[in-house]
């Protein structure tokens, strides 16, 4: 008796940043853009408006600090950021295989953590091992994400994912050395945030809100 096919799922291999089962996982794609702009553009603006304020030495969690009066702003800044950033890496786990959606979670969830323990209130070292763990974890994202597209054959999405994981690795590092480490805080985040944005986009641009 000839044995019947098995029936067990094979792993699908992913596809490189194309569009996911389903309709409503396209409004949770918007949350790559939404939480990365409401982040930046809150420390942009909370920094412009307080006297004083130095983006090149002070850290982004010093404008959420206990008693600033930019901290309602950039408390939102970090929790719309721990919000969507979380619902997007639901939507990159069916766009694309492997971890980089795993990261996109951790990295907002520890935003999330940020904004519970701001500096100032007793509990500086929760703050900063919240904000260890997401700028790693943002770091992590384009890094965890190289080797999907690489076998894809999305050389130039893999490339641009290389540079941009180590960009941001080594203004990691650069924080802890010398007085700039503002500057290289908000480099680093930067460069993390440019890829959510630009891999959102991209499945955006392939299937749009309104398809079906």
């Amino acid at each position: 008796m000839s044995r019947l096919p098995s029936r067990r799922r094979q792993r699908s291999p992913g596809r490189p940043f194309g569009p996911p089962v389903g309709g409503w996982w396209r409004w949770l794609v918007l949350g790559g853009v939404v939480g990365p702009v409401a982040f930046v553009g809150a420390w942009v603006r909370c920094g412009v408006v307080t006297a004083g304020y130095s983006p090149v030495r002070g850290a982004i969690s010093d404008l959420a600090a206990i008693g600033a009066p930019t901290r309602a702003v950039m408390t939102a800044g970090f929790i719309v950021f721990g919000l969507a950033v979380p619902l997007y890496g639901l939507a990159l786990r069916r766009a694309l295989a492997g971890w980089a959606w795993l990261a996109a979670v951790v990295c907002g969830v520890a935003s999330l953590g940020v904004a519970a323990v701001p500096l100032g209130r007793g509990s500086d070292g929760w703050h900063g091992g919240f904000a260890g763990i997401g700028y790693v974890a943002l770091t992590l994202v384009p890094a965890l994400a190289v080797p999907p597209l690489r076998r894809l054959g999305r050389t130039r999405g893999a490339a641009a994912s290389v540079v941009i994981a180590v960009a941001a690795a080594t203004c990691l590092v650069a924080t802890t050395l010398g007085p700039a480490r503002g500057l290289f805080q908000r480099v680093g985040l930067a460069a993390g945030d440019v890829w959510l944005v630009a891999s959102a986009l991209v499945i955006l641009r392939r299937v749009g809100l309104g398809s079906r």
